[in-house]
């Protein structure tokens, strides 16, 4: 059966083309999907991918540029990010945020240095060996909960999906970060890494004013060697996965 899967798995990225379009366009805010990039940031690389983790853009994509609006949000509520059409490969899932520096906006702000914390995350399941499964395969939306401490101001919030079906190779991940890609996978692809990332601008209401004591760098915050990144989960199968990133704040 592990046999079957794994050859199954091989056919699917030597058949070419396949197309791979998703794009986190749309901020998801009092329960409503707004419109797509009314305060998501915009790349210009429409259908090509980020492949360099330690490029400037990947922070928010490639040519990301302010977005018109910043949306008002209460802490200790939902706010997510919502796609053109659902995810397409199996991987993994991380949101992060950033506090806005006194002086700069959510839509000046280009979210350099160590400020960025993770607030939420779907990873892969796994039972020892028989099998991997991605709960992301066919989401349209995620949505997380600001955390109720955080102070009040502006931030940016990152969702990055992480496709892992050609990452056995180094760079072979495929970071969808707020941004739309078309993936034509062949074996060459099997060494290049792809990244859809999207970037949205929001402000904060709130009485707390905690924040959290550990941050990362994006870029910085992988190095593209991470067990959860650089991975086969054809064959053999993991027994165990470990999702890339810190750890979720609350």
């Amino acid at each position: 059966m592990k046999f079957f899967t794994a050859a199954l798995a091989l056919v699917a990225t030597v058949v070419s083309p396949v197309a791979a379009h998703y794009r986190w366009t749309s901020l998801i805010v009092n329960g409503t999907t707004t419109t797509a990039y009314q305060y998501v940031r915009q790349n210009t690389n429409y259908n090509s991918p980020v492949t360099d983790v330690t490029s400037a853009d990947f922070t928010c994509n490639q040519g990301a540029t302010a977005a018109p609006g910043i949306a008002w949000v209460k802490a200790g509520t939902p706010v997510g990010f919502a796609l053109d059409q659902p995810i397409y490969h199996a991987g993994v899932l991380n949101a992060y945020m950033a506090k806005v520096p006194s002086g700069q906006t959510a839509a000046t702000f280009n979210g350099a240095g160590a400020v960025w914390f993770k607030v939420g995350q779907i990873t892969a399941v796994t039972n020892g060996g028989s099998s991997i499964t991605f709960p992301t395969d066919n989401l349209a939306q995620y949505t997380f909960t600001i955390p109720s401490k955080l102070p009040s101001g502006d931030y940016l919030v990152r969702i990055e999906h992480i496709a892992l079906h050609a990452a056995s190779s180094f760079q072979g991940a495929q970071f969808y970060v707020s941004i739309h890609m078309t993936a034509f996978v062949t074996a060459s692809t099997l060494t290049t890494l792809r990244t859809q990332i999207a970037c949205g601008q929001i402000h904060v209401i709130s009485s707390g004013s905690t924040l959290p004591s550990s941050y990362v760098s994006i870029p910085g915050v992988y190095n593209g060697h991470e067990p959860g990144i650089l991975i086969n989960i054809y064959y053999p199968i993991p027994a165990t996965y470990t999702q890339p990133g810190p750890a979720v704040w609350s």
